[in-house]
């Protein structure tokens, strides 16, 4: 237990992180990738607003010679002043087409990497879009239309996408060490921050196997006595009781020590191929005479000539708990029925039952250790002690199943056991 708990609590920690650095990461990516996008479709409106191609910039020696102001351009694409270097660092072409989608013209003089076939094709791709901007390979386009005709121009984001794709990898690589390391680090650590869970946890199963032990002898004891103080003075209510709850108490023992070291791996399955078939056939005829007394119909559907890989006492000991609690909880006159199938890999038992009181949220403390599920019922009424679920799911997960219970049609409870082959 205490091994699953430290592999919980590592995968936990990694996750959580994990967490955390897909939204840092993705956050610092998407921010990136957005400012790309809001340059390149600035640059993209000065070239819609001007038909394709910036406009003129005169030079620093005429604008202090007539004492003209530098051009604000404010309203093209948010650019409160264009750089007189972007005309020289952008690479871009367009592709203007007429009404009916036949070219006119084709600009490819201010980039090399594409011709005037290759422009159409890329202009041609993004009008069948339907999008007025987005990418086509590394470039960002934007489409225009005016009384001239449809205006397709692309601007090469190349540069831009290369950075951005090497910090994405980057970035990647860097928190795939980070996660490594942390993780190499929680293993080494995680020994020394669940130890006093660990050391608490063994204690207390430590005390439980050697309460059981010592409680024993002196209920062996007591159970003696008793049967001796019948023979001197005949049977009596009292002397039942006394046997009867001492029965009960070495019950409670023997189970809580074998809980005990089910738990922590020290019970021994004694794995061989066996006949379930017969063997739950076998528990199932103990409880007929049982159910019959009790005015409940008992009804089993066992698929014979199955056989499973597994511990026979151990599964003999599930099905009988199963059994056991649905005679317990169902009411007189109940109806429960026991399934044993094959379905496809697996094996299917299943235990349904009518039941009074159990409600969705009981379910979801059916297999705690101590757990009643009715708590209308006395222990007088309904004996024992609230483990047996306990021992059964670990009984199926000795065997690498599952164990599950269900409520159907509000009055029925179904436990179901799946065990592969």
């Amino acid at each position: 237990m205490i091994r699953k708990l430290r592999v919980k609590f590592i995968a936990m920690s990694m996750l959580s992180l994990l967490v955390v650095l897909l939204a840092i990461m993705g956050s610092v990516n998407l921010v990136n990738y957005q400012g790309i996008v809001e340059d390149a479709d600035q640059v993209l409106d000065i070239l819609v607003d001007n038909n394709g191609a910036f406009p003129r910039q005169e030079s620093q020696s005429q604008k202090q010679g007539d004492g003209s102001v530098p051009p604000s351009n404010s309203g093209l694409g948010g650019m409160r002043v264009m750089s007189p270097e972007l005309p020289y660092e952008s690479r871009y072409f367009s592709v203007l087409l007429n009404s009916e989608g036949e070219v006119e013209t084709v600009d490819t003089g201010k980039i090399a990497a594409v011709d005037t076939s290759a422009a159409i094709e890329y202009a041609q791709e993004a009008v069948s879009r339907g999008a007025e901007r987005g990418f086509l390979s590394d470039y960002r386009y934007a489409i225009t239309s005016d009384e001239s005709g449809t205006r397709v121009i692309f601007l090469d984001c190349g540069r831009n996408l290369s950075t951005f794709y090497s910090f994405l990898k980057a970035s990647c690589g860097i928190s795939a060490v980070g996660l490594a390391a942390v993780l190499l680090l929680m293993i080494l650590f995680s020994g020394r921050i669940i130890r006093p869970v660990a050391e608490s946890y063994d204690k207390q199963r430590r005390f439980i196997t050697d309460a059981g032990h010592e409680l024993k002898t002196p209920l062996t004891i007591i159970d003696a006595d008793a049967e001796v103080l019948e023979m001197d003075i005949g049977e009596n209510e009292w002397l039942q009781d006394i046997r009867r709850q001492t029965d009960r108490l070495a019950k409670l023992t023997g189970a809580l020590i074998a809980l005990s070291r089910m738990e922590e791996g020290e019970e021994q399955f004694q794995m061989i191929d066996f006949p379930i078939s017969d063997v739950v056939g076998e528990t199932a005829q103990s409880f007929q005479a049982l159910a019959k007394t009790q005015n409940k119909r008992f009804e089993s559907r066992i698929q014979p000539m199955l056989t499973l890989h597994g511990d026979e006492n151990a599964i003999r000991q599930l099905t009988g708990i199963l059994l056991d609690n649905a005679l317990k909880y169902s009411p007189e006159g109940g109806e429960i029925v026991l399934t044993l199938e094959q379905l496809g890999r697996n094996l299917r038992l299943l235990v349904r039952n009518t039941a009074e009181g159990v409600t969705q949220e009981s379910l979801e403390h059916i297999f705690d250790r101590f757990y009643r599920g009715d708590p209308s019922r006395s222990s007088a009424k309904v004996e024992g002690h609230g483990i047996g679920l306990s021992i059964a799911q670990m009984i199926v997960n000795a065997h690498k199943g599952r164990i599950a219970a269900s409520l159907q049609n509000g009055d029925t409870l179904l436990m179901t056991v799946t065990l592969p082959l």
